[in-house]
């Protein structure tokens, strides 16, 4: 018979499975640390919208603290470009890489095999018809870019040679070097050496993974499946069939069929909790602590938070990123974070920097009808505060907007004056 898990216990034993149920570290923050959440995360999303910090910064300062964001990018691109050998390759490789997974994303170089099956159902055509439309009328073209790359090494599209600038064909808004480049990425003949201003510089993927992963066997689709199925069990603790499918965006059908298996294998649970309609899965090695003590604001990119139906089921939270919402219709604000206390949602913030200033602003602040109002404004203050340090702005300014708005002035203000 299936476990039997309350609402409560399936909170903590998720948050734990995504490191909440630790104690942030003292002291500077180093590789060991991003390192340690990657690997409880298995990926970091990527996302353009630098509306607070970008979001792929955003998950390791809610669970470190404030840290130097240049870190990241000096762990998963290398600030330096490392020797190269005589066939042009890097001698080591990159610890992480950039794939197409849960939308664009960061994962460990060890991961590159199991995500094959995803670049061969590109080249099937299973992909953005763009992308396979350029491969397949103009192939001599993409051939070029791709020798160019390995002549020359690391390049933005606006480096090429014959860049194919947008001629308002059916390029659409895109130069055909940029598709170009972005069909060979996905198919995997490319990846991601740097993002200097968020620009992509492409290099050969044979210089970016090391080749002792390189050259491992390709696993089958049921393999991959499996093994990325209990990657994001583990990422999750616990989790609906919809939300182990949706971690790494894999094919629904032949995904959800794998996980019955799994369970009988004995490595997945199947479990039943409280609230839910459909059946819960959890990770076997899964750890339900008494209590979530933390606090910390999530981006809407956060694993946490990015799945809506499972912040939904889980917190009794229901969150919308209102970004392409005209600003008239918009409920809660333009970019909006949760605050996470203990094991509850508590509270959203519409948050945003500005830099030319030093000002982080605040310009909605809205708490959830449960929550205690006094003890969210004050941990919020101190939470605030701290992302103020990471993304390098003096201060925190809060508008009038929410009923949180007031307490959480007071609490800033008598934080400025202790």
């Amino acid at each position: 018979m299936a476990e039997s898990i309350s609402i409560n216990e399936a909170r903590r034993i998720a948050l734990a499975a995504q490191g909440f149920s630790e104690p942030r570290p003292r002291g500077r923050i180093d590789r060991r640390h991003l390192r340690k959440v990657m690997n409880r995360l298995q990926l970091l999303q990527l996302d353009s919208v630098p509306v607070v910090i970008r979001t792929q910064y955003m998950p390791l300062f809610s669970r470190l603290g404030p840290y130097r964001a240049e870190l990241l990018d000096e762990v998963a691109y290398r600030s330096t470009r490392s020797p190269r050998g005589s066939d042009g390759a890097s001698a080591d490789g990159h610890e992480w890489f950039e794939s197409w997974s849960h939308e664009a994303s960061l994962l460990p170089v060890e991961m590159e095999p199991w995500l094959r099956w995803s670049k061969q159902r590109a080249r099937d055509g299973e992909t953005w018809g763009r992308l396979y439309r350029i491969a397949q009328e103009d192939s001599g073209y993409v051939e070029s870019v791709l020798s160019e790359i390995k002549a020359r090494g690391p390049l933005v599209s606006g480096e090429l040679s014959d860049p194919r600038p947008n001629s308002g064909d059916w390029w659409g808004s895109r130069s055909g070097g940029a598709l170009a480049l972005d069909w060979l990425f996905r198919i995997g003949e490319l990846g991601i050496r740097r993002r200097p201003g968020f620009v992509k510089e492409f290099d050969l993927l044979d210089r970016i993974v090391p080749a002792e992963i390189r050259g491992r066997p390709t696993p089958d689709l049921e393999a991959s499946l499996d093994e990325l199925l209990l990657r994001s069990a583990r990422a999750h603790g616990i989790a609906s069939a919809d939300c182990l499918v949706d971690y790494f965006r894999l094919p629904k059908r032949p995904a959800k069929a794998r996980l019955a298996a799994l369970v009988e294998e004995g490595r997945l649970q199947a479990c039943r909790v409280e609230g839910w309609r459909s059946a819960g899965f959890l990770d076997p090695g899964a750890r339900c602590p008494r209590t979530i003590r933390g606090s910390t604001l999530l981006s809407p990119f956060d694993p946490v938070v990015w799945y809506r139906k499972r912040v939904d089921s889980l917190f009794d939270f229901e969150y919308k990123i209102e970004i392409y919402t005209p600003a008239e219709k918009r409920r809660w604000g333009y970019y909006v974070l949760p605050f996470l206390m203990g094991d509850r949602l508590v509270a959203r913030f519409d948050l945003k920097t500005d830099r030319v200033a030093g000002i982080l602003e605040v310009r909605a602040a809205h708490l959830e009808s449960h929550a205690p109002l006094g003890e969210v404004a004050s941990r919020a203050a101190l939470e605030l505060r701290e992302l103020s340090r990471m993304v390098g702005a003096g201060r925190v300014r809060v508008g009038r907007r929410g009923n949180l708005a007031r307490a959480l002035s007071r609490e800033l203000s008598a934080l400025k004056g202790s």
